[in-house]
């Protein structure tokens, strides 16, 4: 049986290192950072990339639909929308049934990009040293902490 370890004295929790917020920050600028030249091939940046992905999953999705999934804003999500279009990758359409929204379709091209993305979660999991069933349970971790703040901030 091993020790406890004392609880920390309570300013011991204003230390940088043991800020859930500082680590999950720098993990994402790191991931970020990892990701950035798996991506130059497919002439994608990240965010770019997270559209994508949400679109390979569910094509002909609407913009709110798409920034309600992604964590997105309009204001944030419409000029990524916009460069994407403009290289080929998706089409706006306004919604035949309610002009109000804008739906998004991928075109040819942005379907075929799919293919050539398959390698971008195979290297990030090499990169991260992780099993499978690790990034799986982390993954689903987060999503969960998200959620509960998420919760809290409303």
């Amino acid at each position: 049986m091993t020790p406890r370890r004392p609880a920390p004295a309570a300013t011991d929790w204003l230390s940088l290192d043991r800020q859930l917020c500082h680590a999950i920050y720098a993990a994402s600028l790191t991931m970020t950072r990892l990701y950035k030249p798996l991506l130059a091939p497919l002439d994608l940046t990240y965010p770019q990339y997270l559209v994508m992905l949400a679109l390979w999953e569910q094509d002909n999705a609407t913009v709110s639909e798409l920034g309600q999934r992604l964590g997105l804003d309009s204001g944030t999500l419409t000029p990524l929308l916009k460069r994407l279009e403009a290289a080929g990758r998706v089409q706006r359409l306004r919604d035949s049934a309610d002009e109000r929204r804008v739906r998004l379709r991928l075109t040819a091209a942005g379907r075929a990009l799919r293919e050539q993305a398959l390698a971008v979660p195979q290297a990030i999991a090499c990169a991260s040293g992780c099993q499978l069933d690790e990034i799986t349970d982390l993954t689903q971790r987060l999503q969960a902490l998200r959620h509960r703040l998420d919760q809290a901030a409303a």
